[in-house]
């Protein structure tokens, strides 16, 4: 397995544990999302992967070795991208690149970064600073960074929830190509089960916090490339829907007071 998670907690000096025991295999090209409420804890699981949260108990690997801190081998994509104001799309993407390509020309650097750029949508508008973009474009340059580094995994914290419905479906599709293409592995938090069900191989739904967990994991058995259209012609894909809210609607309450009293 690309990244193994190994019964993984995470508490604070109050006592307040917010995940306990959470485990789960990421396999090589695979796209794995996790779903739950709020406060379920998933985005604390992958700020524990990605290396900005410290772990208080378990084990993160990623190829196998131990994740100690943060790296170039996780691209993260957030909510809001985080731009540097005073360079433009080109030059945030280029910064990336230099991190993990520090022996690269300049011009090499301004190639794979126009590349990523040009992929996500930019290609007309990667000479514009962040202030004279839109926050979907912002983002798509967020996602063009993260590409450019070329990570293990890719490491996204709802980043399209911000967004209105058009340019979030956009952004999609795009997300989609680009990892189509480099086949990059992906672990994602949404609170959007349609988005989960659209992008993933698997759903990994958790329960409720505190001491959240796994509760379920669905498998996506959809073909890739994918159409959306299509998808929402399936029924497949209403029984699957159904699933994960039957899930968050009856059951994410229930597996967490079961946790709680082992």
């Amino acid at each position: 397995m690309m990244l193994e998670v190994r019964n993984l907690t995470k508490s604070y000096g109050s006592g307040s544990v917010v995940v306990r025991d959470f485990s789960l295999d990421v396999a090589e090209h695979e796209f794995v999302s996790m779903v739950g409420h709020s406060g379920c804890g998933k985005t604390t699981v992958l700020s524990m992967v990605a290396g900005l949260t410290p772990v208080t108990s378990g084990e993160i690997r990623l190829d196998g070795e131990p994740i100690d801190g943060p790296g170039p081998d996780r691209g993260v994509v957030f909510q809001s991208p985080s731009l540097l104001p005073n360079l433009t799309a080109l030059g945030n993407v280029m910064l990336a690149a230099g991190q993990v390509y520090p022996h690269a020309t300049k011009k090499e650097r301004l190639e794979l970064s126009a590349y990523y750029l040009s992929q996500v949508g930019l290609a007309d508008h990667m000479r514009r600073h962040p202030a004279e973009l839109s926050a979907g474009m912002r983002q798509r340059v967020g996602v063009a960074r993260a590409f450019v580094l070329s990570p293990r995994i890719l490491l996204l914290d709802e980043p399209f929830g911000s967004l209105d419905s058009l340019t979030r479906f956009e952004l999609q599709r795009v997300l989609l190509s680009v990892r189509w293409h480099s086949q990059t592995t992906a672990l994602m938090v949404t609170h959007d089960i349609d988005e989960a069900l659209y992008l993933s191989d698997r759903v990994v739904l958790m329960t409720d916090g505190p001491e959240a967990g796994v509760g379920d994991i669905v498998a996506v058995p959809f073909a890739r490339p994918r159409d959306r259209h299509v998808l929402l012609e399936d029924p497949e894909y209403y029984a699957l829907r159904e699933q994960l809210l039957d899930f968050l609607e009856n059951r994410a309450a229930r597996g967490s007071a079961s946790r709680a009293q082992r």
